[in-house]
């Protein structure tokens, strides 16, 4: 009985150091992207142009955010997405990023665990899109929507989900992203583990 109560307590200890992991790296994210967002303002109170394409040079590449060039070649490399495709991603994730405060990253993290950047995947579950988005979960914000496999509608009512769950949960990663995949057992995990590895790829575009 002794040992299994030490073995527990590991378990414990070790559970806590991982969320407060997923704490420290989260808001280190929100810490970067709100300051680039801030930087972003200083510069110019008009917002990204959607008529025109993003350059790196347009996406204050100093502040450590990817540039609409570098998701776009990211996708299209190592993903197989067409190209018109990886620049309607590229574009929606930015836009949503900005006006949900998170991460483009892990936005882009969440797709590539969901769907791998497939906008007509469908789950057996019925979730659709990018993002996995569950009508029968969310109607209020699927009311009026027409088509979820199109990048930009997704990635809004994901992302609007998404930053939900992160408020509810005052912040925490981990639980919010437990959430938003229904409980799926290391779903949290292979989030933060898939946006290390696009965010290294993404420095070297």
């Amino acid at each position: 009985m002794h040992g299994n109560s030490a073995l527990d307590g590991v378990q414990v200890q070790r559970n806590l150091r991982r969320k407060a992991g997923l704490k420290v790296m989260f808001a280190a994210i929100v810490f970067s992207f709100a300051a680039a967002s801030h930087a972003a303002a200083a510069q110019s109170a008009l917002p990204l142009p959607l008529a025109t394409p993003i350059v790196a040079s347009d996406a204050a590449p100093d502040a450590g955010l990817p540039a609409l060039s570098d998701i776009t070649a990211m996708l299209r490399a190592q993903f197989r997405v067409a190209p018109l495709e990886s620049m309607k991603i590229a574009r929606a994730v930015l836009i949503e990023a900005e006006r949900q405060a998170i991460s483009p990253v892990l936005l882009l993290a969440v797709m590539s665990v969901e769907s791998s950047f497939d906008r007509h995947a469908v789950s057996i579950a019925g979730a659709r899109g990018l993002m996995q988005v569950l009508p029968a979960a969310h109607p209020q914000l699927i009311a009026g929507t027409t088509d979820l496999s199109d990048p930009a509608i997704n990635v809004r009512i994901g992302s609007t989900i998404l930053r939900g769950y992160l408020d509810q949960s005052g912040g925490d990663l981990d639980a919010a992203l437990v959430r938003y995949s229904g409980g799926g057992r290391g779903y949290a995990q292979r989030v933060v583990l898939r946006m290390q590895r696009l965010d290294a790829s993404l420095r070297h575009e």
